[in-house]
């Protein structure tokens, strides 16, 4: 299941966080730099610094498909 999160709303996301990407429990991070799936699996991982929660969503277990880049335009964002 690809979850497209309604509260992923990319106007809230800081500026220069470009990548966002949810993790197996759900949980959905911005992303300063493009981050790389977790070695044990199930989480997406950047420096700690380049990384903050962006909203709580249902578990996932199709996490690996759900890196997100910013959309360039508006039109992109839909």
């Amino acid at each position: 299941m690809k979850e497209t999160p309604p509260a992923l709303d990319w106007s809230a996301a800081p500026e220069g966080w470009d990548w966002a990407a949810q993790d197996a429990d759900g949980r959905w991070f911005w992303y300063r730099t493009r981050p790389v799936p977790g070695i044990g699996g199930g989480v997406w991982r950047a420096h700690s610094s380049a990384q903050t929660l962006a909203c709580q969503g249902a578990p996932n277990a199709d996490w690996f498909d759900t890196l997100r880049e910013r959309p360039r335009s508006p039109r992109d964002a839909a």
